[in-house]
């Protein structure tokens, strides 16, 4: 069992059921009780099906930090050592409407294990996000002064090779903005209001695609590094967005081995469904066997 994480891991929604191959499953609990999910035929990336996630209302209207989720999960005994660099590939469609509100709307994300002992909020170590219609990449790490704080609620000017940041002291964290789509305004990250030298963002030339663009393709390496030796590529559609290096990821007491995926639609209460559709789930400590254009993975280092 010891060498499952080595595994590579495929599922293209094309049964009734999660693949054996694939190593995913539905979580049960309260937040994810919300959720939606079929396998279905009609709306696919690839192949004979794909798989439908949406989210309904189930949040007390007064209550506080209650979430509605359909996310799916990699098996426990499959996760991936921290410290190990995966990459992740997944196709995902945004169903119609598409959210254009100013509401917390998560897709993917990466996370740490949390263990009994550790205490605080930890937020994913990357995340693909949506805010105000457009999307965006974030990546957080332990908290670090920034070199420069602006006014609240205006977006940091930062120089070349400094990230923009969202200093958050109260959770010993810092989140980075990493990507966003062509469609981003400064105004969106507007939380964004310092600088930050832990972490160095490598534009590759090409925004994020649009949430309105149809399927799209996502190739991700993850590497944590809370000691600065964190490394995350992204590429959508087979083009090369952006390279995080740094400071990634959380190394505070109680904190678990391992790293681990999940997918699907996340948000704060809501009063609407959500749907989101997914395809073509790979894993791999090999790029090749997850980016399409695989000649493109020579490229990095």
């Amino acid at each position: 069992m010891a060498q499952e994480w080595k595994k590579t891991l495929v599922d293209g929604f094309d049964g009734d059921d999660f693949s054996p191959e694939g190593g995913l499953y539905y979580r049960d609990n309260f937040e994810q009780s919300a959720g939606i999910v079929e396998f279905e035929k009609t709306e696919k990336f690839n192949g004979a099906g794909a798989l439908r996630l949406g989210v309904k209302p189930i949040c007390p209207a007064d209550s506080d930090g209650c979430s509605e989720r359909a996310e799916i999960w990699e098996k426990t005994p499959l996760r991936v050592p921290y410290d190990i660099p995966v990459w992740f590939g997944f196709a995902l469609k945004f169903g119609d409407p598409v959210p254009e509100d100013k509401h917390r709307y998560v897709i993917a994300q990466w996370k740490r294990e949390i263990g009994p002992e550790a205490v605080g909020n930890f937020s994913p170590l990357l995340a693909l996000r949506v805010y105000n219609g457009r999307l965006f990449a974030t990546v957080e790490t332990n908290y670090y002064p920034g070199l420069s704080t602006g006014p609240k609620g205006v977006p940091a000017d930062c120089e070349d090779g400094i990230t923009q940041v969202w200093l958050r002291p109260d959770t010993n964290q810092i989140r980075a903005l990493v990507a966003t789509d062509a469609k981003w305004e400064p105004e969106d990250g507007a939380l964004f209001n310092s600088c930050s030298d832990k972490l160095t963002v490598i534009d590759r030339g090409n925004p994020l695609p649009l949430p309105t663009s149809g399927w799209m393709d996502f190739a991700i390496l993850s590497k944590p590094g809370p000691d600065g030796t964190g490394h995350i590529e992204i590429f959508a559609n087979n083009q090369w967005v952006v390279t995080v290096k740094g400071h990634i990821g959380h190394n505070d007491h109680g904190l678990g081995e391992n790293q681990y995926f999940k997918f699907g639609p996340y948000r704060a209460a809501a009063d609407n469904e959500w749907t989101m559709y997914y395809d073509d789930f790979r894993r791999s400590l090999k790029c090749e066997e997850v980016l399409t254009d695989s000649a493109q993975c020579a490229k990095i280092n």
